[in-house]
């Protein structure tokens, strides 16, 4: 078995990231596969949304289609809770920050990106606001005084963190969240989710396969797809 890196691009407010939170929990469990974390920074600075109207339909129309094709749960608390909350800001930046705090300090970014995503989606909480990042990082062991020093210490890192995630993705021609690249031997290949889509134990098995060196694709011959479909 050949270890390898699972690159993974993705963004804490993106639906589809949520869609494919099993697939990426399973690729976890795989035995020689490590899991990088790369965040994008989709909807930081300039691209932050509050909540309104429009917003509310641009999101659901999405969600609605991800719940069918995954499985994955939306909570009332989020469509008519923080859907209908016209205080709440979408940012990618403090969950982002939490995510880099909570593996500075320890825990595993995987983990806390999948409880940040089941409090966005299923809680309907605000994890743009600093005090739900607390207690959330508390809730997975961190001291809360010690999180909300590293988080206050990440905004230096943010910017470079977003930049080389962004560069990366620009190099190997990734065009959305998620999107994945495998080191496998120093090289790099793109992966498709979307035939995977609901289905975690296909997906490791389709990893385990690369690991074994059951297939050899290149960077280069691997399609672009996304949930519509591939390229």
């Amino acid at each position: 078995m050949v270890n390898g890196t699972l690159h993974y691009y993705y963004d804490p407010l993106c639906g589809w990231c949520y869609g494919a939170a099993p697939l990426i929990a399973a690729a976890a469990n795989v035995a020689g596969l490590a899991i990088a974390l790369h965040a994008g920074a989709m909807m930081s600075g300039p691209n932050r949304h509050p909540v309104s109207a429009q917003l509310r339909q641009y999101v659901m129309t999405h969600d609605q289609r991800i719940r069918q094709l995954t499985g994955q749960p939306f909570g009332d608390s989020y469509f008519n809770g923080l859907l209908l909350d016209s205080g709440a800001v979408f940012d990618s930046t403090p969950p982002t920050l939490a995510i880099l705090a909570a593996q500075a300090l320890g825990v595993d970014g995987l983990t806390m990106l999948h409880r940040l995503q089941q409090a966005h989606y299923v809680d309907g909480q605000r994890i743009a606001d600093l005090p739900v990042l607390q207690q959330l990082a508390i809730e997975l062991g961190l001291d809360g005084a010690a999180f909300a020093a590293e988080y206050q210490r990440q905004q230096g890192e943010f910017a470079a963190h977003v930049g080389r995630s962004q560069r990366d993705m620009a190099t190997h021609g990734l065009r959305g969240f998620p999107s994945l690249l495998l080191e496998l031997n120093g090289q790099l290949q793109r992966l498709e989710l979307s035939p995977y889509l609901g289905k975690p134990d296909a997906f490791a098995g389709y990893l385990q396969g690369l690991l074994a060196g059951a297939a050899n694709l290149g960077a280069a011959e691997a399609p672009f797809c996304t949930p519509d479909g591939c390229q």
